[in-house]
């Protein structure tokens, strides 16, 4: 196993949970995911980090998929703890393996930022939300001033590799928009005590257009 294998096997993993388990970053779960019901599917579910927020009365089913074996282990082990029927699978977003108009609900939480293909991800959420369903979104990217941004620009090349190929100038409203998808932002803002470069987030629910 090389160092950059054991690296992504054994290090990142524990890299991005504690990031994304910070208190900042939880007080916004908290607004985001209890707004899930029926069918939901979650991508990037590897972790389990959301679970403990929905409020399980109004879902009727649990889906997900994460790339990462380690972390998809993970989230089935809290799954399984709590007793509940869930269809965790390992997969990618550009490729989600669910029928179109599948999900009343499609939850992202700290995912767009990592994978390969945006565009196509967000194009394949938009296949699975059933016409008149909800993607609730919390994610961080691209800062709006300019200053923090151009910072963001010079550390990207460096953080990616390090942090499973996160990305800091993604945008976040507009490309869901830019997807077909009209947006009701909740809240954006700064995380607290995070350094700027890597600490604009957004969030809200985002809906098909035209439904």
């Amino acid at each position: 196993m090389g160092l950059a294998n054991w690296y992504d096997r054994h290090v990142m993993p524990r890299l991005i949970t504690f990031a994304c388990g910070q208190k900042g970053i939880e007080k916004r779960r908290r607004l985001v995911l209890p707004l899930a019901s029926g069918k939901v599917f979650e991508l990037g579910c590897g972790g389990g980090l959301n679970q403990q927020f929905y409020d399980w009365s109004r879902v009727t089913a649990f889906s997900g998929i994460d790339p990462h074996e380690a972390l998809l282990e993970s989230a089935c082990e809290t799954a399984r703890a709590q007793g509940r029927a869930v269809d965790l699978r390992q997969g990618h977003g550009e490729d989600i393996p669910f029928s179109s108009s599948s999900f009343d609900t499609v939850v992202c939480t700290y995912t767009l930022c990592s994978v390969q293909d945006h565009g196509r991800v967000v194009s394949e959420l938009h296949r699975v939300l059933k016409p008149d369903g909800q993607l609730l979104f919390l994610e961080h990217g691209r800062a709006p001033d300019e200053r923090v941004a151009a910072w963001q620009e010079r550390i990207e090349p460096v953080w990616k590799p390090l942090a499973g190929g996160c990305h800091l100038t993604r945008l976040v409203g507009g490309s869901l928009r830019a997807g077909g998808f009209e947006v009701e932002p909740l809240g954006q803002g700064y995380l607290e005590k995070a350094p700027r470069v890597m600490g604009w987030m957004e969030w809200g629910i985002a809906r098909k257009r035209g439904y």
